[in-house]
Order: structure tokens, then sequence, then C-alpha cells
């Protein structure tokens, strides 16, 4: 299929992911503002489906429903933070639109796709039901840590999906890509390397959430150079009396043992990519993800170290966000690439 790529169906599901990508960052921008209950209900918002909401309109669902803020009974959001919170789920639900249109395209092609993308098109349209169960849920719940957590790591493996939905397309689609053929025994011998890969930077990623959707995660080290970062107050290794040290120490060690992981498992897999010939871009996705890693290790402690207590960074904590998950889907590409790649004859 060699037509424009704005014409090709396979550019929609990438177009879906790179909106979803927008949507995880109107995510992160509503919790670095603290915005998470701004719409305290759902799918309505002060049970209105607008976003201009006064104080004392707040105030009025509030003493009529008795479901008051977290933070205390007289807590109110400026109209700036309700939009941030009423964009995000505008946004997730007009997405319905273009992944219905995806799943219809796909079928309507089925004899070039095959049942598999079929099958795959109709799950992007339940996992983003489930995302929007998960959203109501993030509300219902006060944005607790763990629903925080989820929520970011639904939306998350969706983009993966349609990632490799778009990939699988392309192949289909007979483009002839080179890394597409592998050495006889490489993929055998490395997927399940890159896997494990794959799947440690995720759980870092959601445990990334989880430590800065909780208060005590937040607070849990003292701040500035050198007793919150690299220390943690003011030792490398605290007494884990508090439960907020205990967050932020596992978060530390957790991104420590993903890097050393990343690092040794890079080589192992150059080293195999040269032994027997394979293309550099599945070490190269490999090494993008450690640029990345070690990149958020700094963007982190910059984030510790110049924050104030209580009043952390907004910007470094929605870089911080961003980075992580592009470090996530950066190994995912390679990831998938090597699944839909095709092994050759062995050499002589």
């Amino acid at each position: 299929m060699d037509t424009k790529w704005f014409r090709r169906p396979s550019t929609l599901p990438l177009a879906i992911a790179m909106m979803a990508l927008v949507i995880i960052v109107a995510g992160g921008t509503i919790r670095i503002y603290d915005a998470g209950e701004s719409c305290p209900d759902w799918p309505q918002c002060f049970g209105t489906w607008g976003f201009d909401i006064s104080e004392e309109e707040q105030g009025e669902w509030f003493n009529e429903t008795e479901e008051f803020d977290s933070r205390g009974e007289d807590k109110r959001y400026t109209t700036f933070e309700i939009f941030t919170e009423w964009i995000h789920r505008f946004l997730a639900a007009i997405m319905a639109i273009p992944v219905l249109a995806n799943f219809l395209i796909i079928l309507r092609r089925k004899e070039i796709y095959g049942d598999k993308l079929v099958k795959i098109s109709f799950l992007t349209g339940i996992l983003l039901i489930i995302q929007g169960l998960a959203g109501a849920i993030t509300v219902k719940y006060d944005n607790a840590d763990w629903s925080v957590a989820l929520h970011l790591g639904l939306a998350s493996s969706f983009v993966f999906i349609l990632i490799w939905q778009y990939l699988s397309m392309r192949k289909s689609e007979g483009v002839k890509w080179a890394v597409l053929n592998v050495p006889h025994g490489f993929k055998q011998s490395e997927f399940k390397r890159l896997v494990i890969l794959t799947i440690a930077i995720f759980s870092l990623l959601i445990l990334g959430a989880w430590v800065s959707s909780s208060a005590d995660g937040n607070q849990g080290c003292s701040v500035g150079f050198p007793d919150g970062w690299p220390k943690c107050q003011g030792d490398f290794l605290p007494t884990l009396d508090a439960s907020g040290i205990l967050v932020q120490m596992v978060h530390r060690l957790g991104a420590g043992v993903v890097g050393i992981a990343l690092i040794l498992g890079g080589m192992r897999f150059r080293e195999k990519s040269n032994e027997l010939g394979a293309n550099l871009v599945y070490s190269r996705c490999i090494d993008l993800a450690t640029g990345f890693w070690l990149l958020n290790v700094v963007i982190g402690g910059m984030y510790v170290v110049f924050a104030k207590m209580g009043d952390f960074p907004e910007g470094l904590s929605l870089l911080h966000l961003m980075i992580g998950v592009i470090g996530f889907l950066s190994i995912s590409v390679g990831l998938i690439l090597l699944q839909l790649s095709e092994e050759g004859a062995e050499d002589e």
C-alpha cells in the first residue's frame, strides 16, 4: 500500500496514540496543580456540564450533597483548576469517535489486516471504556495514590497497544523495513530479555505515579542538597520510621534497580546483536530508554533539591512524568518491532 501517509488507515491509530499522550499531559497538569478534586462528581462537574463555576456555586453544591473536599469544607477551586479537569475529561470523551472509526475501518478491510487486528482495534475501545471507569474511580476515591497509578498504567497500556496496532498495520500494508528481518536465533534468544526490561520500566513508571500522588511520598525525605537528594533525611540509608520515608526509598531503590537492569541488559543485547549481525534499531531503543532513565534521575533529584516543603516545582513534576512515559514508549517500540520481525535463514 503506497498511498500517502495521511490517507493510510494505519495513520489513525498513531494519531489516537498522540492524542492519548496529550490527555496524559493534561492529567499530569491536574495533579501538579492539585486540582484532582476540582470536579468532585462524575461525569458532570458540580452537577453541570461546564467549568465556569463560582466559589458560591461550589459551596452550594457541597452543602447540598455533603460531599466535601478532602482538604476541608472551605476548599474552593479557581476556574482554571476546574478547567484542567474538565478538558481532561472532554478530550477523553471525544476520543471515542476516532477509536470507533479505527475499529470500523479495520473491520471493513479485514482481508488486508486480518482478524487479529480487528480484535486489537476492538480491544482499544474496551480499554477506553475501562479508562473512563478508572477516571470515575479516581474521582470517587479523591485521587488516592493507588487510583492515580492505575489511571496512568491504563493510559500507558492504551498508547502501547495503539503503537503496536500501527506497526502491525504497516507490516500488513507491505512496508519493507530492514528491522523486521532478524538473524536466525536472535528473536528467540533476546525477546524475553526485552520483555523483562520493558516491564521493569513500566513498573517504575507506575511506582513513580504512586509516590507523586501520595502525601507521604512527597514529604518523605527532606528537601535541598544534599540532605534531601541524593540523601534522604541527611542519610543515604535513613531509618524507615515514617511511611513517607519508606515510600521515597522504595521509589529510589526501584529506580536504581531498573537502571542497573537497563545498563547490563543493554550491554548484553548489544553484544548479541553484534554477534549475530542484528539490526541496531533494537539496541538503540534500549539505549534511548536508558538515556531517558538517566535524565529522569537528574530531574527527580532537581525536583527535591529545588523544592520547598509543601511547594514542589510544578514544571519539573510534569516533566518527570512525561520523560518516564517517553522512556517506556521508547523501549516499547523496540519490543513491538522484535515481536513483529521474521527470522531469516541462519548465516553460512
